[in-house]
C-alpha cells in the first residue's frame, strides 16, 4: 500500500512536468479502454489509480519492481512512439513488408530500381549507414538473408521451381555485383585509419555481403546478363537494352577495379577500370528518361530485420544527377590517387598527398583510404619501398646531400672501432625513432580536414621528441665525421655575423618539419573557421612568425649545404681535371658560381631552373618509364638532355648519379623552400595588417563576450604550441601588440634608410626589397594616430607587393623545380578506353605554365606536356599544385586592390577626421566564411575580407 503523505506536493511536482504537447490536462484524461478482440483478455483503464499512487509519492521517491531493470524501463518508454518503436504501426500498416519480389519486371522498372540503387550506393560512400540505404531495397534483402552459401542460392526466391524472368535475371546480376562491391569497399576501409560514425559507418548489421563467393563467378553471371539483354534488343527496344548494359558494364568494371587493388597489378592497369567507368557515366547520362521508378521495392520496415539498437530511420534519397556527379568524382580521384605510384621524390610525394586532399571537395573516405593503402600496404611504400628508402630521400633532399653519413656501405662495416661502423648505428637509431613520426605525417594527411587539424596539434609533441633525441645523436655523428663549426652571415635577419656553429643536419630536419606542421595547424585554423573575425588579425600575425623562422631556419641550412657543396666542386676541379673528358659532364657543369643567390628570400627578378636528371628514380618490371630525362646527356662542357622511353624489367632504387645532381636537387629545394616561406611571411603580414587597419576604424568590432576574455582566448589558441619548446609561443602582450599595430608602422620599406620623427626619439631603420618590417618600435600602446595607421596601410601595400612578385616567380617553376612531379602522369603511359558505345569523352584541358627559362626553352614541363591527353580525367600533381598557387595568386590580388581602393578610403576619412559611423556608410566591410572565399576563387587559407566603397547620395 502506497502511504498517503505528501499528495499535494507530489501533485505541483507532476503538474509542473512539461510534456510534448504542453498540456498538462493530458494526464487527467479520460482514457477509453483499448478495444480487444479476443474474449480471453479483459482490460481495464488504470488511468486513475495509476496518478492517485503517483500523487503520494515524494519528489525524487521511484517505486521499482525487482524485476523491471534499467533496459526494460527505457524500452516502456520507446513503446508506442513511432520515432522509437520499430513495431509501432499506423492504422491499417503491416508489420512486415508485402511486396513480392517474384514478381515480373519491364524493362523500364528494372532500370529504375538500378538507378534507384546507385543513388542509394553513394549516399552509402558519403558516410549513411547501409540501413538507410542499400538494405531497404527487398531486392537485395531477399539476395542476402538467409546468406547463400553458394552463388546458386544467391537469388530472389529461394529454391526456385520455375526459370527466372529475363528482366529479373538481370536486376539480379546487378545486386550481386553491387553486394560484392560493397563487401570489397568496406574490407578495404577496415584496413586502413578512419573514424567510424564521423567518416563512414561499416556496420552491417550481421547481414552476409557475400565476401566468400568469387569475383569471376559474378563477373560471369553479369556477362551472362549482357547476353541476355541483347537477346531482347529487339523486344525491349535499343536505348533502354544500352541504358541497361551501361549499368551492368559499370558494375563489372568497379569489381575489376577492386580486385586490382587487392591483387596489386600494375600502375597502368590498375588505372583503366577507373577509367572505364568514368566513360560509361558519360554514356550513361546521354540516355535519360528511360526509367520507370518503383518506390514499393524499398522500405523502411526492413530495418525491424537488422541486429540494431537503432530506432528507425527513413531511407537517405540522393537524385540521380547528385549520384552521377559523386560517382564520376569517385572514379577521377581514384585515377589521381593512383597516380601517387608514379615516384620522384619524397618531398613530390608528400607535396601530392597534400594538395590531393586539400582539394574541394575532398575525396570519399574511401579513396582517402585507398590512398592509405597503396602508401602503407604492408608497412611497404607504394609497394616497392621501405621507410628508410624514402627518409634517407628526404634527408637526402633537406639537409644532407651526397653525405657520408647516408652511405649505405657504411651498413656493410662489421668492425666495432671504425667510425663508419658507429655512423651506420645511430643512423639506424635516429631512422627508427623518427620513422613513426615521418609516417604519421602522410597518414594524418588523409582524414578528414577537421581530424587532419587535431591530429597534427598531437604530431607536433612528436616532433618535438624527435628533435631532441636527433640533437644527442647529432653531437655523436659530428665526432665521427671530424665536422668544422662554420660561420655564416644571416641574410633574413641582416645581422652582420653569428657565432660558429656545426650543420647539426638530423636535429636540422626535424624542426623543419615541426615548423611546417605549427604553419599547417594554424592555417587549418582559417580554413576550419577557428578563430573569430577580431582574431585574425592576431592569428595573421603569428603564421608570419613562423613561416619567418622557418626561413631563418633554411637559410642556415642552405648556408652549411653551399659550403660543403663549394668544398666538393674545389675538391673535384683539383683532383679530376685528367678524367672530365672521358666521362659525361655533371649537371652543374655550366655554373661558375652557386646557384643559390645570397640572399635568397628576396625574390629574384628571373625564374631559375636547375639543369634535369635528378638523382633519385625508381624503375620496375611493370612500369613504363616514359619520357624520362638523363642526367649529362650530350657534348662534353654542355648540360644537353636527351628524351627516352624505356620499359625496365627489374624493379631497382638508386639515389643519385653524381654528388653535384644531389646538391643541385637540394639547392633547389631549399630556395624553392624559402620562396614560399617569404611569401606566407609576406602576405600574412599583409593580411594581418589589413584586419589591423579595418579594427582601429571600427569596420570590424568583436561581438560582445561577457563570459570570456582576450588573453583567456590567446591561451585557447596557444595551447597546441605550449607543449613546444622552439619555436618559442609568443606572450600574450606581444601578440596583443602585434595584433594592434605596435611596432610595425613605423617602419618604411624598401627606400633604403628613412628617418621618423617620435616625440623626443629619433630611429633610423634600414630596409632592403624584401623589407626588414619586424624591428620593434615603442608607441606607448596607442591605437589611434592618423600618422600610423597610414604607415600600416603603407606597409601592407608594400608587404602584399613583395609578394605578388614573388608569386611570379613561384608560377614559373617547373614540376621538379616545384617539387610537384609525379601524379600526372609520369612513368604511367594509360589512355582512357572508349566507352561502351562510340561517344568518347573529350579530354581534360590541362593548363601550363608558359614561362620561358634563360635559354628559352619551356620551364621544365616537356615530360606534362607530352601527356595532357593521357590525365583525362585526373588532375596531374603539378596542375593540381598549380591550381592552388594561382588561388593563393587571387587572394594577394585581392588584397591589392581593397589597399588601393577601400581601406585607403576609409585611412583617407579617418585622417580627415570622420567618425567610424560615417566611414561605415562609405565603406562596407563583410569577413567572408573560408567556403566563399573559395567559391570566390580564392584560397581559404587566406581570409581576406570584401571591402566596397559606396558612394554616398
Amino acid at each position: 500500500m502506497i502511504p498517503d503523505d505528501h499528495q499535494a506536493a507530489v501533485q505541483r511536482e507532476l503538474l509542473t512536468l512539461s510534456l510534448a504537447n504542453n498540456d498538462r490536462n493530458f494526464l487527467f484524461e479520460e482514457r477509453q479502454a483499448p478495444s480487444m478482440s479476443n474474449p480471453g483478455i479483459i482490460a481495464t483503464n488504470i488511468t486513475k489509480k495509476f496518478l492517485s499512487a503517483c500523487k503520494t509519492l515524494e519528489t525524487g521517491e521511484i517505486v521499482k519492481d525487482g524485476y523491471f531493470t534499467l533496459f526494460e524501463a527505457v524500452g516502456a518508454l520507446e513503446i508506442g512512439d513511432p520515432k522509437m518503436d520499430s513495431g509501432c504501426l499506423a492504422p491499417g500498416e503491416t508489420l512486415e513488408e508485402t511486396y513480392d519480389v517474384n514478381r515480373q519486371l519491364s524493362a523500364p522498372e528494372v532500370l529504375g530500381i538500378i538507378d534507384q540503387l546507385l543513388c542509394l550506393e553513394m549516399a552509402w560512400h558519403l558516410g549513411y549507414p547501409l540501413a538507410q540505404t542499400i538494405l531497404t531495397s527487398v531486392y537485395i534483402e531477399a539476395l542476402v538473408e538467409p546468406a547463400p552459401a553458394t552463388l546458386q542460392e544467391a537469388d530472389f526466391v529461394r529454391n526456385r521451381k520455375t526459370p527466372r524472368d529475363p528482366m529479373t535475371t538481370v536486376l539480379r546480376a546487378y545486386c550481386l555485383g553491387l553486394v560484392r562491391t560493397c563487401a570489397d569497399v568496406l574490407e578495404t576501409i577496415r584496413d586502413e585509419l578512419y573514424y567510424e560514425e564521423e567518416d563512414f559507418v561499416t556496420n552491417t548489421y550481421r547481414r552476409n555481403l557475400m565476401d566468400h563467393i568469387d569475383r569471376y563467378e559474378i563477373r560471369d553471371e553479369i556477362l551472362s546478363a549482357k547476353h541476355t539483354l541483347h537477346e531482347l534488343r529487339a523486344e525491349i527496344g535499343t536505348d533502354i537494352t544500352q541504358a541497361l548494359s551501361f549499368r551492368l558494364e559499370l558494375r563489372s568494371a568497379f569489381l575489376r577495379a577492386l580486385e586490382l587493388i587487392e591483387d596489386r597489378g600494375s600502375p597502368d592497369s590498375l588505372q583503366i577500370p577507373w577509367y572505364q567507368m568514368h566513360s560509361v557515366w558519360e554514356a550513361i547520362l546521354k540516355l535519360p528518361g528511360l526509367a520507370k521508378e518503383v518506390p514499393e521495392a524499398f522500405s523502411t520496415k526492413l530495418q525491424r530485420r537488422l541486429a540494431s539498437s537503432m530506432p528507425p530511420r527513413p531511407i537517405v534519397t540522393l537524385s540521380f544527377d547528385e549520384a552521377a556527379k559523386h560517382f564520376k568524382k569517385l572514379c577521377s580521384d581514384a585515377i589521381d590517387a593512383i597516380k601517387i605510384l608514379d615516384y620522384h621524390d619524397s618531398q613530390s610525394l608528400l607535396n601530392f598527398v597534400f594538395h590531393f586532399q586539400a582539394q574541394k571537395p575532398q575525396p570519399l573516405v574511401y579513396i582517402r583510404c585507398l590512398l592509405q593503402n597503396l602508401l602503407f600496404k604492408d608497412m611497404v611504400l607504394l609497394d616497392r619501398l621501405s621507410i628508410r628508402q624514402v627518409m634517407d630521400d628526404d634527408l637526402s633532399i633537406v639537409v644532407m646531400p651526397a653525405h657520408e653519413l647516408l652511405d649505405p656501405n657504411n651498413d656493410l662495416v662489421e668492425a666495432p672501432h671504425s667510425a663508419r661502423f658507429a655512423i651506420a648505428h645511430q643512423m639506424e637509431l635516429f631512422r627508427k625513432r623518427a620513422a613513426q613520426a615521418y609516417i604519421d605525417i602522410f597518414r594524418v594527411l588523409c582524414q578528414n580536414r577537421c581530424r587532419v587539424r587535431r591530429m597534427l596539434c598531437h604530431l607536433i609533441q612528436d616532433w618535438e621528441q624527435v628533435q631532441l633525441d636527433a640533437e644527442d645523436i647529432d653531437q655523436l655523428l659530428q665526432i665521427q665525421i671530424d665536422e668544422k663549426p662554420l660561420a655564416y652571415q644571416s641574410q633574413t635577419t641582416l645581422t652582420t655575423g653569428s657565432e660558429p656553429g656545426y650543420s647539426l643536419p638530423l636535429s636540422s630536419w626535424a624542426y623543419l618539419y615541426k615548423l611546417r606542421l605549427m604553419e599547417w595547424i594554424v592555417q587549418l585554423g582559417f580554413e576550419l573557421e577557428v578563430y573569430a573575425p577580431d582574431e585574425l588579425a592576431g592569428m595573421y600575425w603569428y603564421l608570419s612568425h613562423l613561416a619567418k623562422t622557418r626561413a631563418q631556419h633554411v637559410e642556415r641550412i642552405q648556408a652549411f649545404t653551399n659550403h660543403r657543396f663549394s668544398e666538393l666542386r674545389s675538391s673535384s676541379s683539383s683532383s679530376t681535371s685528367s678524367s672530365t673528358s672521358s666521362t659525361s659532364p655533371s649537371p652543374s657543369s655550366s655554373y661558375t658560381e652557386p646557384p643559390i643567390p645570397a640572399t635568397p628570400w628576396i625574390p629574384p627578378t628571373q625564374p631559375y631552373h636547375p639543369p634535369r636528371g635528378w638523382p633519385v628514380s625508381i624503375s620496375s618490371s611493370s612500369l613504363s618509364s616514359g619520357p624520362s630525362f638523363t642526367p649529362g646527356a650530350g657534348t662534353t662542357g654542355t648540360t644537353t638532355t636527351t628524351t627516352t622511353t624505356t620499359t625496365t624489367t627489374t624493379t631497382t632504387y638508386h639515389y643519385s648519379t653524381t654528388p653535384e645532381a644531389a646538391f643541385t636537387r637540394s639547392l633547389t629545394y631549399l630556395r624553392s623552400t624559402i620562396l614560399d616561406a617569404a611569401i606566407t611571411w609576406e602576405f600574412a603580414d599583409t593580411v594581418s595588417v589589413i584586419y589591423t587597419i579595418l579594427s582601429r576604424l571600427g569596420l570590424v568590432t568583436p561581438p560582445p563576450r561577457p563570459y570570456g576574455t582576450d588573453e583567456k582566448r590567446y591561451e585557447v589558441r596557444m595551447k597546441p604550441f605550449r607543449a613546444v619548446s622552439l619555436p618559442e609561443v609568443p606572450s600574450y602582450t606581444t601578440w596583443k601588440g602585434h595584433a594592434l599595430g605596435v611596432g610595425i608602422g613605423g617602419v618604411n620599406v624598401g627606400e633604403g634608410k628613412e628617418k621618423e620623427a617620435k616625440g623626443e626619439e629619433e630611429k633610423e631603420g634600414e630596409g632592403t626589397e624584401g623589407g626588414e618590417r619586424d624591428k620593434q618600435e615603442k608607441h606607448g600602446g596607442e591605437k589611434e594616430g592618423e600618422e600610423k595607421t597610414s604607415h600600416l596601410l603603407k606597409f601592407a601595400q608594400q608587404a602584399v607587393g613583395q609578394a605578388k612578385k614573388a608569386f611570379e616567380v613561384l608560377e614559373g617553376l617547373g614540376e621538379r623545380e616545384a617539387f610537384a612531379a609525379g601524379g600526372g602522369g609520369g612513368g604511367l603511359s594509360v589512355s582512357p578506353p572508349a566507352p561502351p558505345t562510340t561517344t568518347s569523352v573529350p579530354p581534360t584541358a590541362t593548363a601550363t605554365s608558359g614561362s620561358t627559362t634563360a635559354g628559352g626553352a619551356k620551364s621544365g614541363n616537356t615530360r606534362q606536356a607530352q601527356q595532357q591527353q593521357q590525365e583525362e580525367p585526373g588532375k596531374g600533381g603539378h596542375k593540381r599544385w598549380m591550381e592552388n598557387v594561382s588561388r593563393y595568386r587571387r587572394s594577394v590580388e585581392k588584397a591589392e586592390r581593397i589597399l588601393e581602393e577601400g581601406i585607403k578610403k576609409a585611412v583617407e576619412m579617418d585622417a580627415e577626421g570622420k567618425t567610424a559611423e560615417e566611414i561605415k556608410k562609405v565603406v562596407k566591410v563583410k569577413v567572408p566564411r573560408s567556403e566563399e572565399v573559395w567559391e570566390q576563387g580564392g584560397h581559404w587559407w587566406w581570409i581576406v575580407p570584401d571591402v566596397d566603397v559606396v558612394e554616398s547620395t
